[in-house]
């Protein structure tokens, strides 16, 4: 049974740092890409940052590109997302994605991961 579980999630001041974590189970992890996706109050889910199945490539949202970096370290199956700068417009409830296939060839888009864990919460003040 796939089964992904994030944690790290909490309230900091704009300009605060966080660490993301999500583990998983189940599955191959090394196999397939993996991907961070957020959404907030009111609106849809958005991707954020993805990275493939070896952790050679990873893609970045426009709006967290050079704030944000994804990790993946496969000996201990953890996906990290480091989150720095952070803005109010970054909170949101957080979550962790696993892909369709091993490269991300889609690393934004909803329909190209199939399972999800539960999200962790992240709020951000000004």
């Amino acid at each position: 049974q796939v089964q992904l579980v994030e944690s790290g999630g909490g309230s900091v001041q704009a300009g605060g740092s966080l660490t993301l974590s999500c583990t998983h189970s189940g599955f191959a992890y090394y196999t397939w890409c993996m991907a961070w996706f957020r959404q907030a109050p009111g609106k849809g889910r958005e991707g954020v940052a993805a990275i493939s199945n070896g952790g050679q490539t990873a893609y970045y949202a426009d709006s967290v590109k050079g704030r944000f970096t994804i990790s993946r370290d496969n000996d201990k199956n953890t996906l990290s997302l480091e989150l720095t700068g952070l803005r109010p417009e970054d909170t949101a409830r957080y979550y962790c994605a696993r892909g369709r296939s091993a490269n991300c060839y889609d690393p934004h888009a909803e329909s190209a991961f199939n399972y999800w864990g539960q999200g962790t919460q992240v709020t951000v003040s000004s």
